[in-house]
């Protein structure tokens, strides 16, 4: 089987690695990866033939078997390449692009971005303030596990200065397996809070498994930037003598945070709905105008700032990238259709997440708020009590309609309001006139199809498996 260093001369010789044969544009590298539902082995021979240069497969898959045994022309035999596993080599061969990366003589500089909410938009705002001064390669999207982190580590060309890689996880472990591929410089948690609980089994396992970037960094000896407003974050720190005293010329701290920092969020008003931030400064205090929804974003705005200005970022020109940035693919948009105003932040949902969202929505000023919000998935045993939670939030807020989508706002819904909801409803049912559920986001929009919903700002949010992105053409 191939070695990673000559699979490496293969790599630099191609240029770009693909694992999908539907991508290709010719000249790639081709990773054969199997999945619980898919074998990437058995479309090698298709990615030959559409143009890749090289593929990589398992050595006991059926292709590589043929080749073996001569079944398959010498031509096409000598661009298969057998190795144990497709992923693993994948890893190794991404971390040892990154190993063998250099800037101006020194390692590349890599920025290891992880959290419960907001790394996504934060990976952007750092991606868009960096990009002001330096050549950035960064995650796309949110290709943030285990085959995103390689595929992003292999993007880094000669011209790439630094690299923002994005890092999820939903099981104990899943950060020490990115770390250890990506082998960062720095690290920066957004946050902790309640998400996944049904893979880490608790926030505690939340906390540790986050914990494993600032592990790995503590043992490296290199940097963190700090959110010193959040306490759990602090104390993540402190416990790994991270953070004991960040005024310090020695500390793996580099602290930031909107309090710390003297800052404010204005408040959101129709005539300025997006957030806005008060930052003071040398001789005046500057307002930084987003276009980002939600003062919850506002320590995403400060860790890209707290970013940019430790690699010398003009303030200046931070800001102008900041406010320039526009998000997109359902997080924390503003969108306005001929009869309603759209708060749109339909990617993903968490107790934290979603306990933001209801704040922000409640100091937002309109005259008819309606709230349509998806399950929260994998919660695990506390998923029903997660949702009641959310429940009670839209009783405070007293929304003109709320609208729940799921089988887990069902079981809630039966719990918190008494009240009987048949488990097999394929339609949506009305519990009251501002409450309703129903099964499925496709059902919710056929309803808001035949009930016509104008003159209102509304709130989309739930978990990606509920595509509440549905309801917006019948808005």
């Amino acid at each position: 089987m191939i070695s990673i260093t000559e699979l490496y001369d293969i790599y630099k010789s191609c240029g770009a690695v693909t694992t999908d044969s539907r991508a290709l544009c010719g000249g790639e590298l081709f990773f054969a990866l199997k999945g619980e539902n898919f074998d990437g082995n058995e479309y090698a021979l298709k990615a030959l033939e559409a143009g890749a240069a090289y593929a990589v497969v398992n050595h006991d898959s059926a292709v590589a078997l043929s080749a073996a045994s001569g079944d398959l022309p010498a031509e096409i035999s000598s661009r298969l390449l057998p190795v144990e596993d497709t992923l693993r080599t994948l890893q190794e061969l991404a971390r040892w692009h990154r190993s063998m990366t250099f800037v101006d003589g020194r390692p590349l500089t890599v920025i290891a971005l992880t959290g419960t909410n907001g790394k996504t938009t934060t990976k952007e705002l750092v991606r868009e303030v960096l990009s002001r001064k330096y050549r950035v390669t960064a995650t796309e999207g949110n290709l943030n596990n285990n085959i995103g982190v390689p595929l992003t580590l292999l993007k880094i060309n000669a011209q790439t200065q630094i690299a923002v890689v994005e890092m999820g996880a939903s099981h104990p472990g899943d950060i020490k397996e990115l770390v250890d591929i990506a082998l960062p410089n720095y690290g920066l948690i957004t946050n902790v809070g309640k998400a996944h609980l049904l893979g880490f089994g608790s926030f505690e396992g939340v906390m540790a498994t986050k914990g494993e970037l600032y592990d790995y960094l503590r043992r490296t000896g290199d940097r963190i930037f700090l959110n010193v407003d959040n306490p759990y974050l602090c104390r993540m720190a402190s416990d790994r003598n991270m953070h004991n005293d960040p005024e310090r010329k020695d500390s793996l701290a580099i602290p930031y945070g909107l309090k710390y920092q003297s800052g404010t969020v204005l408040p959101a008003t129709a005539e300025h709905p997006y957030l806005r931030i008060s930052l003071p400064g040398m001789s005046e205090s500057y307002v930084i105008s987003t276009h980002l929804i939600g003062a919850y974003n506002a320590d995403n705005v400060i860790a890209a700032l707290a970013v940019g200005q430790y690699f010398g970022v003009p303030f200046a020109d931070a800001v102008v990238a900041i406010e320039e940035y526009v998000p997109s693919n359902n997080r924390s948009q503003m969108t306005r259709t001929d009869r309603n105003s759209l708060i749109v932040d339909a990617y993903n949902a968490n107790p934290t997440s979603m306990e933001a969202a209801l704040d922000n929505f409640a100091a937002v000023q309109a005259g008819c708020k309606v709230v349509m919000l998806g399950n929260m998935l994998e919660l695990g045993e506390d998923s029903v009590s997660e949702h009641e939670k959310v429940i009670e939030k839209i009783r405070a807020l007293h929304p003109h309609l709320a609208c729940l989508v799921g089988e887990e706002f069902r079981k809630a819904l039966v719990r918190a309001e008494g009240c009987t909801i048949p488990t097999d409803s394929a339609a949506p049912f009305l519990l009251s006139d501002a409450l309703l559920w129903s099964p499925t986001s496709d059902a919710l929009a056929q309803w808001l199809h035949d009930n016509p919903l104008a003159d209102a700002t509304v709130l989309i949010k739930g978990s990606r498996g509920t595509r509440m992105e549905k309801v917006i053409p019948a808005l």
